[in-house]
């Protein structure tokens, strides 16, 4: 079965499966080698990690389609991959699914925000008009060539229209075609109760770490009948403590060493990276 098949199945059986974010290939190796079944390619990750600047819109398609393409190669699992708000207006947003189709991307996350975007649990955000939104989520879906290439509708309009205003723009993107739906940023428990039974079409509730939405355990979310849990950076934020860990210990200690719980194995390093099957295909080719 395809990659995409795989997702459109996993998101269709509405047990809200658990899909963490990949900032680079080495995260998303880690996240296949742990047994997801899926991964987000998160573009706050890719600005936090690439660019060392927050998630304000600072990231282009370039960027965004080389991580892509670098990620699956490294995996073979189903890649969500974030494009903001598509980069521009409808025409952009045909130019952005054909080119992260391409990449390799089996599912393309779209927003309504006004650019230059910014994280969803940020204050500050604007969206553009209902109009404008629907217009460019029926160019990702007229855009794909591959049918099983999924489109996720996000809206942002909660934070600044109301919790109604959200729920009525998410049912108009089903409606121009949307295959998954994102209301962001909800804020009370019975707001993440509520959409799924006020949303037909399938739906993700992202989980963010500090931020304004209530955490659930995907286990729950799963008997709401959300299709995906996203755990976006979790990844991202367990990396910078582990590295804040190991580099104070060094910067203390003036060392750090494998049994100091600290670090990876160097053993452990080169399993991930594939380092043996590397040196397999030189035995091979020599």
């Amino acid at each position: 079965m395809s990659t995409r098949k795989q997702l459109k199945s996993l998101v269709g059986a509405r047990r809200g499966v658990l899909v963490p974010g990949a900032f680079n290939a080495l995260s998303a190796k880690v996240i296949e080698d742990l047994g997801f079944e899926a991964l987000y390619v998160t573009g706050a990750g890719v600005t936090n990690m690439w660019f060392g600047m927050p998630d304000q819109g600072f990231m282009g398609l370039a960027e965004i389609a080389n991580h892509t393409a670098r990620i699956r190669d490294a995996v073979s699992l189903p890649l969500i991959v974030d494009a903001d708000t598509g980069f521009g207006n409808a025409l952009n947003v045909y130019h952005s699914v054909r080119t992260l189709e391409r990449a390799g991307a089996d599912c393309i996350q779209l927003e309504d925000q006004v650019a230059p975007k910014r994280c969803g649990h940020f204050s500050g955000k604007e969206v553009i008009s209902t109009e404008e939104a629907v217009s460019k989520i029926q160019a990702a879906v007229d855009a794909r060539r591959d049918a099983d290439f999924m489109v996720m509708a996000r809206t942002d309009a909660a934070a600044t229209l109301g919790f109604e205003a959200a729920i009525e723009r998410a049912q108009k993107f089903a409606e121009a075609g949307a295959d998954i739906l994102f209301v962001e940023a909800v804020t009370k428990e019975d707001e993440v109760r509520a959409l799924p039974q006020r949303l037909s079409t399938p739906q993700l509730m992202n989980m963010v770490i500090g931020g304004k939405t209530p955490i659930f355990r995907a286990e729950e979310l799963g008997r709401l009948g959300y299709g995906i849990v996203l755990y976006a950076n979790a990844a991202l934020q367990g990396a910078v403590m582990g590295m804040q860990k190991a580099l104070t210990a060094l910067r203390d200690d003036k060392q750090v060493l494998e049994s100091s719980g600290l670090v990876a194995s160097f053993a452990e390093r080169q399993r991930l990276v594939g380092k043996p099957q590397w040196d397999e295909l030189e035995r091979r080719y020599t």
